[in-house]
């Protein structure tokens, strides 16, 4: 159910009387932070003690580029105890 705009005199009415509701559009730019909303973010939420660990978002990303980096180490195989 869509509900009806209050239209632009209850917008009016709800500013305070030193607003002036027209200035304030003329000045606006419609889609301004579009492209940036679209862009999305990727924020995770960080357990207390792992916070203390990585002070810093630079912190965070250089031990998750070294997890990454030891994902793509050659393991050598699986070793067959019984040949050794």
């Amino acid at each position: 159910m869509k509900v009806k705009s209050r239209g632009e005199k209850a917008k009016v009415e709800d500013l305070r009387p030193e607003y002036d509701l027209a200035r304030l559009l003329r000045s606006g730019v419609q889609g301004k932070y579009a492209a940036r909303y679209r862009e999305g973010t990727n924020l995770v939420l960080l357990a207390p003690d792992i916070a203390r660990a990585f002070p810093t978002e630079e912190a965070v990303n250089e031990a998750l580029r070294l997890v990454i980096q030891l994902t793509k180490l050659p393991t050598g195989g699986k070793r067959n105890p019984a040949k050794a």
